[in-house]
């Protein structure tokens, strides 16, 4: 069975969408095979993946509102990965679902078919706690949270922590915080160091060692629809999601049930935080 990670928080401009398309880049390069789904309307994991928006014939919107078969939505990526692609026509999704039985759950019953065929599969969710949100919590077995290491980040995850609580008790309750990725990490800010000190004391080992930089090559990737990998190999950007992608699958090798650990819930997270 495939481990399936969303990729949330409902903040953006924190690397979502970066880390969706690099992270399955790198797990590719570590021989994984891995499906890459654009749950977010505006389509940048698609575009980002070098396949045109503009020119879908089929995407997760089909797989959502229509039922089809998601193999028939899926198309191969450049950088050796499969994408479920995503386009404006998603935003429709989320009106038409919350008039739909069983809306929350459309997408994990959609995957039941295709989990024997990819090793991860990456959820890349919209900047929002909304219905494809929900979807994408209902159906994986760990939520990836990817943030900022400033004061209106932690407020963010308070809110995300929360969803996710809810999400465990009403629907998915095999749901677990997989990990806390710092993205656009700039170790010489004290803000940073002080954030990251709050992160190690409530998460422990579910926040990961790695720490994403910023990458002048990470924000011109997109642009060239590639992932840094392809675009350059040697970046800092780069490197830094091939050690994530290494240490995700340390951790999953050494307890396959990883994912099935929590934070620590001896005080709530808002308090934490």
């Amino acid at each position: 069975m495939s481990k399936i990670f969303a990729v949330a928080n409902q903040k953006g401009g924190v690397g979502k969408t970066t880390t969706c398309v690099n992270l399955a880049a790198s797990l590719v390069a570590s021989k994984r095979r891995v499906l890459l789904i654009d749950l977010d309307p505006q389509g940048n994991a698609t575009m980002g993946s070098g396949i045109d928006k503009s020119e879908l014939q089929l995407s997760s919107y089909d797989v959502l509102a229509s039922e089809m078969p998601p193999r028939k939505a899926i198309v191969a990526a450049p950088s050796g990965y499969d994408l479920m692609p995503a386009n404006g026509d998603l935003s429709a999704a989320e009106v038409e679902l919350l008039e739909m039985d069983g809306r929350e759950s459309r997408l994990r019953r959609a995957l039941r078919d295709i989990t024997e065929d990819y090793d991860y599969i990456v959820v890349d969710c919209p900047p929002s706690l909304n219905m494809l949100t929900v979807n994408a919590l209902c159906a994986a077995h760990g939520v990836l949270i990817p943030m900022q290491c400033e004061y209106y980040a932690l407020e963010g995850l308070s809110a995300l922590i929360d969803t996710i609580t809810q999400i465990q008790r009403a629907a998915n309750p095999e749901l677990r915080i997989e990990g806390i990725l710092r993205t656009m990490y700039d170790p010489r800010n004290s803000l940073t160091s002080d954030v990251s000190e709050q992160l190690s004391e409530y998460f422990g080992e579910r926040l990961y060692r790695t720490c994403i930089p910023r990458n002048v090559r990470l924000a011109e990737a997109p642009s060239f629809g590639q992932p840094a990998l392809d675009y350059d190999r040697h970046s800092k950007g780069a490197i830094a999601y091939l050690a994530l992608a290494g240490e995700m699958t340390r951790r999953h090798a050494a307890n396959p049930n990883s994912s099935n650990h929590g934070p620590n819930q001896s005080r709530p997270v808002a308090e934490a935080v």
